[in-house]
């Protein structure tokens, strides 16, 4: 919505037009475009909230499709509020009634043994991508207060892969932005499993940009310093309005 304003009143921003961030902003639409692009993602379902009421027609569908555990997302959210990690059936009802509490538009995807790792992403067309980091935290996933409150949440930069993990998760980062329409920064998140196959979790086209967050360190490691990332960010919006305003 802010971006489609801003597109009305002729000024320049920072990052993906009104497409790329309206895809970006659910997760299930856009889970099918990286899907058909030929990116793994983990299995899911879609719930409607209005159709909770049939609560046990539906639990038994989504163990039935994803199994236990999973987790349960609003479709339409960030920073991991509302989502739940369910392990068992009997609190997967409480789960779904906590996510619509957020969005008519419920995911229920298959939770996925792995380590987490992210890119950062910076440019228009080309868009260059930053070597992988890994984001480490004791508690049971990477939840709001993992993201912002805990102390013992750890960014490992670069991550401890193998090379070739490293260049095929830049390389999957890059298509997952084309697949969606991004521009400008972005933020592509993976599992690792424990047999070193990539799975592609979400794009952010707004990620973290506290001094302490993946994405400014990534690009930190890069030699690009806080104050000099946002100035490029800015070069940036500029030249895409620019490119914009010559096709009217």
């Amino acid at each position: 919505s802010l971006q489609g304003l801003l597109e009305l009143a002729g000024v320049p921003y920072v990052g993906s037009g009104v497409l790329g961030s309206a895809l970006q902003m659910d997760k299930e639409v856009t889970k099918r475009l990286l899907r058909a692009a030929g990116l793994p993602v983990p299995p899911w379902i879609c719930v409607r909230a209005d159709k909770l009421a049939g609560s046990d027609q539906i639990a038994d569908q989504i163990v039935g499709e994803i199994g236990l555990p999973l987790f349960i997302k609003p479709a339409n959210q960030g920073s991991s509020v509302g989502i739940s990690k369910v392990t068992e059936r009997a609190a997967l009802m409480p789960a779904l009634r906590q996510a619509a509490r957020y969005d008519q538009k419920i995911l229920a995807e298959q939770a996925i043994d792995a380590r987490e790792i992210e890119v950062a992403l910076l440019g228009n067309d080309p868009m260059e991508a930053s070597v992988p980091g890994e984001i480490r935290t004791r508690r049971e996933f990477y939840d709001y207060r993992a993201k912002y409150d805990d102390p013992n949440t750890r960014l490992h930069i670069p991550a401890d892969i193998p090379p070739q993990a490293a260049e095929e998760a830049r390389a999957m980062a890059l298509a997952a932005y084309k697949a969606i329409d991004c521009a400008g920064l972005a933020r592509v998140d993976f599992f690792f499993t424990p047999q070193e196959h990539l799975i592609l979790n979400e794009v952010n086209t707004i990620p973290g940009f506290t001094p302490m967050s993946m994405y400014p360190k990534l690009w930190e490691h890069a030699g690009l310093s806080y104050r000099d990332l946002i100035t490029r960010l800015i070069e940036l919006a500029l030249e895409r309005h620019e490119e914009k305003r010559r096709c009217v």
